[in-house]
């Protein structure tokens, strides 16, 4: 197994301490409506997700302004329409965190229905690791749990920055995956990957200047896209798959997608690869635009340092 550089978080005597207490809050909170049924989870999620649409503030307008930044010929009625789902369907991936972190395995597997589970099994009997390219759906916590009980993962994440918030979610996300890593332990996803591991990594966000290329994005014809991605799908003992997580509309559940391999892939062009990559994401997210999570500053980079913009 790689060598972990994020090291299990253990219980701590401090997390007792009064600073953790909203947090401790929190967590009651999640836990107890997580084992509430799933359609009424689902209907006070949307709740949720209306009052913070109606409150507002910096996340809807983010939420805005990547919509109109990424479809400005799409009628402004329906950029609205997309953007009060998606806060419908934020306000339920705030309860999908609950369900991933504590559902018990069969009551996964009851919700996840994993499409295309062959293309993993085949790269694996070639002694292949696959390197699983996700994006940021709303409903990822959730989705984590579905792929791993069917076939567990090495999950490559961010730690959160509150310790008790981490001791948590590394638990909760790794309860049904073998283990997690944090974003810089690029040797141990590469040794994950050499030792025929499915490995999941988003490719999708603004992770700044370092490593990234200016290249198309929906309408923006220069969005900071990362070129990490290529470091792990350059691996010669490594295939490349998408993976498209979806809630279903009629409250069944989710349905995951893993597609067959990008052939081709990488072709040793970095730029026409990250557009490649793009692509492909661009194709994932239109399938159901109102689950993406359209509320991070996608496009926060530009590509000279003095470019305005574009959040204000």
């Amino acid at each position: 197994m790689s060598k972990n550089k994020v090291l299990q978080p253990n219980f701590k005597i401090s997390f007792l301490l009064p600073k953790y207490w909203l947090t401790w809050l929190g967590v009651f909170i999640l836990y107890s409506i997580s084992w509430l049924p799933y359609k009424f989870q689902l209907f006070l999620g949307r709740q949720i997700g209306k009052l913070l649409f109606s409150i507002g503030g910096k996340r809807k307008r983010v939420a805005e302004r990547n919509l109109a930044l990424c479809f400005p010929e799409m009628p402004v009625n329906e950029r609205q329409r997309i953007l009060k789902k998606n806060f419908e369907n934020t306000g339920i991936a705030l309860l999908e965190t609950g369900m991933g972190w504590w559902w018990p395995e069969w009551r996964v597997k009851r919700k996840c229905k994993v499409v295309g589970l062959e293309h993993l099994e085949q790269a694996h009997k070639e002694g292949k690791g696959v390197l699983l390219l996700a994006m940021h759906y709303l409903s990822a916590e959730i989705n984590c749990r579905g792929i791993g009980t069917g076939h567990p993962m090495v999950v490559f994440y961010r730690p959160h920055n509150n310790p008790l918030m981490e001791y948590f979610q590394y638990r909760g996300r790794g309860r049904s995956n073998k283990y997690m890593l944090g974003k810089k332990d690029v040797k141990g996803l590469l040794k994950a990957l050499n030792d025929g591991e499915t490995c999941i990594y988003l490719p999708d966000q603004d992770y700044g200047r370092n490593r990234s290329l200016f290249v198309p994005f929906f309408a923006v014809p220069d969005a900071a896209t990362t070129t990490g991605t290529l470091i792990f799908a350059r691996n010669k003992n490594t295939y490349s798959h998408m993976l498209v997580p979806t809630r279903n509309d009629d409250g069944s559940g989710y349905t995951l997608e893993i597609k067959p391999r990008l052939e081709n892939f990488p072709t040793g062009d970095d730029e026409a690869d990250v557009i490649r990559i793009n692509q492909e994401l661009e194709q994932a997210i239109l399938y159901k635009p109102e689950q993406y999570m359209w509320l991070h500053r996608r496009f926060k980079t530009r590509p000279n340092k003095d470019d305005p913009s574009l959040y204000k």
